[in-house]
């Protein structure tokens, strides 16, 4: 679900969840959203934001994200892991279905 900067941090909070930083012009970025929409369709339960980084400063800067794509995994509103290597739906899927149980 795609989501500024100021409504993710408005959200009711989840105990885990992701938040996928992409900018629009990031061909890779392209890629990993194809391979989260896959995931996503598969049934993996975590809710996962998806935030343009250049509208994200707070976050970007808070966070410590070094590039894009970023698929960064919170729990309890604090961020637990990063990934910048989207390597495939499986290991997409995997890192988030054991991530939301």
């Amino acid at each position: 679900m795609e989501q500024t900067e100021r409504e993710w941090l408005a959200r009711d909070k989840t105990p885990r969840e992701a938040v996928f930083f992409y900018t629009p012009l990031c061909g890779t970025c392209k890629v990993a959203l194809r391979m989260l929409e896959i995931v996503e369709a598969a049934g993996v339960s975590l809710t996962i934001a998806k935030i343009n980084i250049n509208f994200a400063p707070s976050l970007r800067d808070g966070w410590r994200i070094a590039s894009v794509p970023a698929l960064v995994l919170v729990q309890d509103g604090e961020p637990v892991q990063t990934e910048y290597a989207m390597q495939s739906v499986d290991t997409l899927y995997r890192l988030l279905k054991t991530f939301s149980s």
